[in-house]
């Protein structure tokens, strides 16, 4: 009877030693609770950790939205894209009627050519001007032997002047033969000297046709040139607009085609300056797109403006009444936005965001 007894005590002792689940399960749901709790504040950024972050609805979507015009003018003969397409750099958007430009092209080949032709005579007037310089110098010498002939049959006739032998008429004779002989060596000097001048006139004038086969070659390569540019091409990758071109339609170069945007996309987010203070380069950044429903992406802190919104305006704040209201300015702030991030390719430029820049990491 007594071993039963102490059986049956030992046996209560256990029972009443189980622990108490309820109170267990109840405590682990408090904590969950306190846990989610904080989270939320976290998340939120409200006490006790809303100094961990600033934020501003003054955000939008950045891009580098391209435009696209022609470089030259005339009327559109085809228009290969539609709106919103797709396009991939070098990829053709619309033609110009070339017809005009490959006249020009032709017009200036036949330039080059005559120019070229012209610069090619230039070895035969040189040749040319030289041997008439030849001439010219050996009518000098038979020039300069007959003026000496002449001279010496003056100094003979000098000599015996007034002489029962001499003639008046001879003597008169003799003297206008030296004169001739004078006067004739005297012009193929000149022909010579203008025969020299020829070649100087043949080596300038190939420098001057030099710069005519150039210029033809530059008007050649500009003609050229806008023929190529009757095509119109996408200078890189991206998605175009609205396409507002029409096939007949004039257009002159710098005409407004379209706009082509590139995948890259950043946010610009507008702080006031009072908290910008703590907001440095490689901070983590959220940001919420108002039209993707508030969606976040994450993203970091890539550069700060160096001046305040209101120094880019072209209308500045101040006046010169002498009036003063002091405003808080705002500073840009430049996100980039981390790539792979699943509906990234959704953002557009100039789509407004809710921006948000981690100041300090808070700790559960």
């Amino acid at each position: 009877m007594t071993t039963e007894t102490h059986t049956s005590v030992h046996t209560s002792s256990h029972d009443s030693w189980q622990p108490p689940k309820r109170k267990q399960a109840g405590l682990i749901i408090a904590c969950a609770m306190v846990l989610g709790v904080l989270a939320a504040l976290y998340a939120w950024s409200l006490p006790p950790f809303s100094g961990s972050a600033v934020r501003t609805d003054n955000a939008y979507v950045r891009g580098q939205t391209t435009l696209i015009s022609p470089r030259v003018g005339g009327y559109v003969s085809e228009v290969l894209v539609e709106d919103f397409a797709e396009v991939k750099q070098g990829q053709p958007l619309v033609k110009i009627d070339d017809a005009p430009y490959t006249a020009k092209v032709a017009q200036a080949k036949a330039n080059l050519a005559a120019q070229t032709a012209q610069l090619g005579k230039i070895g035969q007037s040189r040749t040319s001007a030289q041997a008439n310089a030849q001439a010219r110098h050996s009518a000098i010498r038979a020039a300069e032997i007959q003026l000496q002939l002449a001279q010496t049959n003056m100094r003979r006739l000098d000599s015996v002047k007034g002489s029962a032998g001499i003639a008046k008429r001879e003597y008169e004779q003799a003297q206008a033969a030296l004169e001739q002989a004078q006067a004739a060596y005297n012009a193929a000097r000149a022909q010579y000297t203008a025969a020299q001048q020829d070649i100087l006139g043949v080596e300038s004038g190939k420098e001057s046709l030099n710069a005519a086969v150039e210029g033809a070659r530059a008007t050649l390569d500009l003609a050229e040139q806008e023929l190529a540019h009757t095509v119109v091409y996408a200078p890189i990758d991206g998605k175009l607009g609205e396409v507002s071109v029409k096939t007949g339609q004039l257009v002159s170069a710098g005409m407004q085609l379209m706009f082509v945007v590139p995948p890259k996309r950043w946010v610009v987010a507008n702080f006031k300056e009072t908290d910008t203070a703590d907001i440095r380069i490689g901070q983590a950044a959220i940001v919420k797109v108002d039209a993707l429903g508030g969606r976040s992406f994450n993203g970091k802190v890539s550069d700060i403006a160096p001046a305040t919104s209101a120094e880019f305006s072209i209308i500045r704040a101040d006046s010169g009444t002498g009036n003063f209201v002091k405003i808080a300015q705002r500073i840009a702030v430049k996100i980039e936005l981390d790539s792979q991030q699943e509906g990234l390719e959704r953002l557009s430029p100039g789509m407004s965001v809710e921006a948000e820049v981690r100041i300090e990491k808070a700790s559960l």
